[in-house]
């Protein structure tokens, strides 16, 4: 890993938080190229874990790439085949207008907040 590498990944932080039954993933950066390691690296754990209800919030998420739209489609997936779901939360504009032009905002259940994902 180079410097620059290194200071890539500082620039997106993840936390899971767990509440009734869900794995609140709560990003805050950019996921992009140089940052989706660790944040498809967080939804597969918790889905080897057992957490197969996942809510992705990316209220502090300013930008997303194809390679998150990539991450976020295979966790989806793998939710869906151990019985699980995968929303996403507090969807900034620009964010938003990269799922409604990729057709994802049709496929991934999407709510005001994380805690209206957690108490749908």
């Amino acid at each position: 890993m180079t410097p620059d590498d290194a200071s890539r990944e500082e620039l997106l932080s993840l936390r899971v938080e767990h509440t009734e039954g869900y794995a609140v993933v709560v990003a805050r950066g950019e996921i992009d190229l140089a940052t989706v390691g660790g944040f498809r690296l967080v939804l597969s754990e918790l889905m080897v874990d057992g957490h197969v209800h996942v809510v992705v919030d990316l209220a502090d998420v300013p930008f997303i790439d194809s390679s998150a739209l990539g991450a976020l489609v295979a966790a989806h997936r793998r939710a869906r085949g151990l019985g699980g779901s995968l929303a996403v939360a507090g969807i900034q504009a620009p964010v938003a207008r990269i799922l409604e032009l990729t057709g994802l905002d049709r496929v991934l259940a999407a709510y005001p907040t994380a805690r209206d994902a957690v108490t749908r």
